[in-house]
């Protein structure tokens, strides 16, 4: 497989994820999306939180729409951590110094 990239969707992103659904013959998402890319070429798209994902039936993207779906995982389970959850070594090194 080639060098891929996935990011998030940006407004910018509107036209390709567009040409994607019609490709797919989907919808494009509502939201935002996580996007996989080549050669600023966009191959897969899974939308946050909800929703089925776009491929370019042309190109082989299963490995690729697998890793949106583990990152979006990811994403979803990082959200549910409590807000203020001091993790990992730094943070606890962290939090000895500023009560020394």
């Amino acid at each position: 497989m080639q060098n891929f990239t996935v990011r998030r969707s940006t407004s910018g992103d509107e036209a390709g994820l567009a040409r994607l659904a019609a490709l797919d013959s989907g919808t494009p998402p509502r939201g935002p999306a996580l996007i996989a890319e080549a050669n600023s070429r966009m191959l897969a798209a899974l939308p946050i939180g909800s929703g089925r994902p776009l491929a370019d039936p042309f190109e082989p993207t299963a490995e690729l729409v697998a890793l949106l779906e583990l990152r979006r995982a990811q994403i979803e389970a990082a959200e549910r951590q409590p807000v203020g959850r001091i993790r990992g070594f730094r943070g606890r090194f962290r939090s000895r110094l500023s009560h020394a």
